[in-house]
């Protein structure tokens, strides 16, 4: 589906311009996008619009789509279609996606309302945990592409982005007179608010789920004895439950339900173009580059929210208090504060706090640091994956045994998801608190940091905990 879809919305141009309207229909090109390609890229500001309507109307499931909401802050990005995109494998895949991304902007011509804050055009990129993912995964070591449409939405402004590749026949200028006429005749107004069938309530769908408890706490008592003997001192055992449906699972309207549910979180879903999507409801941010200034955050240590103020203080002061998830906690700042500091950053961390969600709450340090202009936002994630919060101390033996112990392909799962725009920003989040949709099936993912005094009962707890973000989302 395009835009050129909404009935009654656009008027076509007389003239049949085949590569423009492929273009407009997410039609596959009729010339290949190469490095010396010139591609205009058109900001335009637009209403506000829902961008999970404007997924439903637009996007299909044989493309690449990304999208992130975080509903307290008044931020979201939806992008779909392909201008030009790349896959990465091997060791060297995030320096590699720094140069794609320096290619792809050097070839862009900025057309439009350009000098909007928000109408930057941005490469959008996903990493699986793991850089040696075999290709026959769902998701590649590394995806990136710049999109064919964006639109960003900060606050009360609303920006279209149009990224189109310029074939050597074709005018620029004609070019960008074709877009606006486009663009004047779209109905922003049914784009507001998403259509979302109510006949689906939260688990609505008839389900069967598998998980494995017993196989789980075993890990976890494994696990504890290599942390006796020093081994290792933490090490994040991740769990997955496995669901299938009566009927496809509707990627959309589950989304539609996360922001609901976790308006405090960030709210994300990727593809491959191949019908499978990576969604999810996640607590944490990996880095956020904003002009140069860098924030990461040290999230680790949970316990559940309470069914009231009384008792959620309590569970806040005996988290606070407690010295195996504060222990757990320093371990991943330490790691942070010693990574940013290896490559000439002065990091500063604010004093320990609580990060309270819908149904948990984290123990959470915010790191700030200046970034030098020869540092890119992908060199920082790339220092940072994978953390203690979602591997373990050290890294190197944990991640070891993390392959030894679980049955299952991490893939997306704790990895890092985002984007880099035109100016250096960039936003990365931790896929966590997440989920493998593919038709009727859902791999829903979860993990909990063992260190010495765990408990696998407890542990297990608390992986239940986790998973219920998605659980009673999932329509």
């Amino acid at each position: 589906m395009s835009f050129a879809t909404q009935s009654n919305n656009l008027i076509l141009d007389d003239h049949n311009d085949t590569e423009f309207e492929n273009f407009w229909h997410d039609l596959d090109s009729e010339y290949a996008v190469t490095k010396d390609t010139k591609i205009v890229s058109f900001a335009y500001q637009i209403p506000r619009v829902d961008l999970l309507a404007c997924l439903q109307k637009f996007s299909h499931r044989d493309t690449l789509h990304f999208y992130w909401e975080n509903c307290s802050k008044q931020e979201a990005v939806a992008a779909w279609g392909v201008t030009k995109k790349d896959y990465t494998e091997h060791n060297s895949r995030f320096s590699l996606a720094q140069e794609f991304v320096r290619e792809c902007f050097g070839q862009i011509i900025r057309k439009g309302d350009s000098n909007l804050a928000i109408g930057k055009p941005s490469v959008f990129c996903s990493f699986t945990f793991f850089n040696d993912s075999e290709l026959s995964q769902p998701f590649r070591s590394g995806t990136l592409f710049l999109p064919r449409f964006q639109i960003v939405k900060k606050n009360k402004n609303c920006c279209l982005i149009i990224n189109f590749p310029l074939s050597k026949k074709q005018n620029e200028s004609r070019v960008v007179k074709e877009i606006k006429q486009k663009l004047n005749n779209i109905n922003w107004e049914s784009l507001k608010q998403l259509n979302t069938n109510q006949e689906n309530s939260l688990l609505s769908i008839g389900r069967e789920q598998h998980q494995d408890s017993d196989y789980f706490k075993s890990v976890v008592r494994s696990a504890l004895d290599e942390i006796a003997i020093d081994k290792l001192s933490k090490i994040v055992i991740a769990h997955t439950t496995e669901i299938k449906s009566s009927q496809p699972f509707q990627t959309i309207e589950s989304l539609s339900n996360l922001r609901q549910l976790h308006p405090d979180c960030y709210i994300f879903s990727t593809s491959n173009g191949e019908g499978q999507y990576f969604i999810g409801a996640s607590p944490e941010r990996l880095i956020s580059v904003q002009n140069r200034q860098l924030v990461t955050d040290a999230l680790a240590g949970s316990a559940p929210r309470g069914t009231n103020n009384t008792e959620d203080l309590h569970l806040a002061n005996l988290l606070l208090r407690n010295r195996k998830e504060k222990r757990e906690h320093k371990a991943v700042s330490d790691f942070m504060m010693q990574r940013l500091r290896s490559i000439g950053l002065k990091p500063q961390q604010l004093p320990l706090q609580l990060l309270k969600l819908s149904n948990i709450q984290h123990l959470w340090t915010p790191i700030y640091a200046h970034l030098p202009a020869d540092i890119e936002p992908l060199e920082i994630v790339d220092l940072l994956h994978p953390t203690p919060a979602v591997a373990g101390v050290s890294t190197e033996i944990a991640c070891e045994k993390i392959r030894h112990y679980e049955k299952f392909d991490r893939s997306l799962y704790a990895a890092p998801l985002g984007w880099v725009d035109y100016e250096g920003n960039g936003e990365f989040i931790v896929g966590i608190r997440s989920a493998l949709i593919d038709g009727d099936r859902a791999r829903l993912y979860a993990g909990a940091g063992i260190v010495s005094g765990s408990n696998p009962h407890k542990e297990f707890d608390e992986i239940q905990l986790k998973l219920q973000s998605l659980l009673k989302a999932l329509v």
